[in-house]
């Protein structure tokens, strides 16, 4: 299938890498086009704006910043629905508030394409191992004309309803690990008063009831990140975390929520971009609070 991929952030390069080694003919467009580079010369073909790749593809999955990117691509002057897309498949996997999605999707069935939203849950190793957890929001036809093409991204595929369902229910998944980072940090300025090794700190952290999974699959780089030792790449930053909080923080009170935790972690990651922490992997927050003094 002809898939194109537009936005390459380190998700979008890393599912458009995955579409390739499973033998897709890919395309791919980013607003900064030195992104595309290292796909190009893996054999992806670089379209010149959004409307060129729509017309390449009989699918194109968009995975952007926010939704102030969303609106241009997709409606901007060369956007994807600025040409005939009817009968194309559109699958929109950035974590966005589920309104822009609901928004988004009446335009895209006007010009006779179909729409899916599905965000995912994991970063970029199970993306490039197809290992995420995809959280689709679709009418069932829809749904079912995508499940195949993200089944090849996604360990696991639950639709979660209609659009905007998948959305709000990424948001919800997500929430607890970033309420958990910053936990951690504060739990560790505790913890380090012992006296411990950080390995050994972690380990038993992972073998309580206070682990979770993240921490487990992030134990080595959490280990080296409170010897303050090289972490290694970042999967997710402290940035993104603060986009996604905030976004949290809407959609809840939205909702008539009091959203007392995630306010008080979305401080706390903040803090941390102000510090200059913003490129560092969401796991940093459990040394950067751990170490830090209270102002």
């Amino acid at each position: 299938m002809k898939v194109g991929v537009a936005g390459l952030g380190a998700m979008g390069s890393a599912l458009a890498a995955r579409l390739m080694e499973v033998g897709h003919e890919v395309f791919v467009w980013n607003r900064s086009a030195e992104k595309a580079k290292p796909l190009q010369d893996a054999g992806a073909k670089v379209a010149t704006s959004p409307a060129a790749l729509v017309a390449s593809c009989e699918a194109v999955l968009t995975i952007l910043t926010d939704g102030a990117a969303i609106e241009q691509v997709y409606n901007g002057p060369n956007g994807l629905l600025s040409g005939d897309v009817k009968g194309k498949l559109l699958i929109e996997m950035s974590t966005v508030a589920p309104k822009v999605e609901t928004d988004l999707a009446p335009k895209v069935r006007a010009k006779g394409a179909s729409f899916v939203e599905c965000p995912v849950g994991g970063s970029t190793t199970p993306a490039r191992k197809g290992q995420l957890l995809g959280l689709m929001g679709a009418d069932d036809a829809d749904a079912e004309r995508a499940r195949p093409l993200l089944e090849q991204m996604c360990r696991k595929v639950e639709h979660c309803g209609k659009v905007g369902a998948g959305s709000a229910m990424k948001l919800a998944i997500n929430l607890p690990l970033m309420v958990a980072w910053q936990a951690y940090g504060e739990a560790f300025a505790i913890a380090r008063s012992v006296g411990w090794d950080a390995k050994r700190l972690v380990d038993l952290f992972n073998e309580s009831n206070g682990g979770n999974k993240a921490l487990n699959s992030r134990a080595e780089m959490i280990a080296k990140l409170l010897d303050g030792q090289d972490p290694g790449a970042t999967t997710f930053s402290i940035a993104n975390g603060v986009k996604d909080l905030r976004t949290m923080v809407t959609a809840g009170e939205a909702l008539g929520a009091e959203m007392l935790a995630t306010k008080a972690a979305l401080a706390g990651f903040e803090e941390a971009v102000r510090s200059g922490e913003g490129g560092s992997d969401g796991a940093a927050m459990t040394a950067f609070w751990s170490s830090r003094k209270k102002k």
